[in-house]
């Protein structure tokens, strides 16, 4: 029961009612017998300052930041990780006395996914997207391993390149040309989300590709589907969410809580 000591974490995002943070967050606060409550608050763009002001205001004592304040937020924090302030997107604020500070966990999260299905080192990475998200993962595996990024906007996969990263335009035939490269695709756009659409035609799958889906609801895309249809060894997006929250739940508490323990809350909450 909430009382005068309990904590307030939560997420932030427009919309994010569907998030599945506050189950997978408030299960492993229970299980490690922390006092605290994690909450889904849906700020629009244009609220995003007061809503910052009101974490220091009320002691809020963390945040989850989903789209589309990824970028947004950064101007209304304290300080910023290093691979924060590289990449230019927040998805983890810790408060530590009023003081706001701004991390990614987002890339770790992809990376620990990624590791149940392959190792990494060396792989030839394809990544569809440059929103927050794909730029967080593009920089954490850019560091062992060969990316490609395609983005409709070029000029912000181009944007990458100062990492040593190949950005270029998404298009049908860019797909197919960097598809035959690659051994691992993974799709960090909101394509398919709550939808049955793709980011890839069914034709351009290999059975030897790798294929994640960073999208959590619905579990299995239509990506995925495909994928497997076609031979492929597939990574649902739930697994990112586990490990990205995993990560935040350490910076916040210095505890790291059950993976399985949190999958299986999330997995909970998709079938309510």
């Amino acid at each position: 029961m909430a009382d005068a000591e309990t904590r307030l974490y939560g997420v932030i995002g427009f919309p994010v009612r569907h998030s599945l943070s506050p189950v997978m967050h408030n299960a492993a606060f229970k299980a490690l017998g922390i006092n605290a409550i994690y909450l889904a608050f849906e700020v629009p763009p244009e609220r995003l300052g007061d809503a910052m002001e009101g974490v220091r205001a009320l002691g809020i004592s963390g945040l989850n930041v989903t789209m589309p304040h990824k970028g947004a937020v950064i101007h209304f924090l304290d300080s910023l990780s290093e691979d924060s302030g590289e990449i230019g997107s927040v998805n983890t604020v810790v408060n530590r006395k009023g003081k706001l500070e701004g991390h990614t966990t987002d890339g770790l999260g992809a990376r620990r996914a990624l590791e149940r299905a392959i190792e990494l080192g060396g792989r030839k990475i394809l990544i569809i997207g440059a929103g927050g998200a794909g730029k967080a993962i593009a920089y954490e595996l850019s560091k062992d391993n060969e990316v490609v990024v395609l983005n409709r906007t070029l000029e912000k996969a181009k944007a990458l390149e100062r990492f040593g990263i190949m950005g270029d335009a998404l298009n049908r035939e860019n797909l197919g040309k960097y598809l035959e490269w690659a051994e691992v695709l993974i799709n960090a756009t909101s394509v398919g989300m709550n939808s049955w659409e793709t980011p890839v035609p069914t034709e351009l799958l290999r059975k030897d590709l790798v294929v994640m889906d960073i999208i959590y609801k619905p579990l299995k895309t239509r990506l995925l589907t495909e994928a497997e249809l076609r031979g492929c060894k597939t990574v649902d997006g739930l697994w990112m969410l586990v490990y990205q929250g995993i990560e935040s739940f350490r910076l916040w508490t210095g505890f790291k809580p059950d993976e399985g323990l949190m999958r299986g809350a999330a997995l909970e909450g998709i079938s309510e």
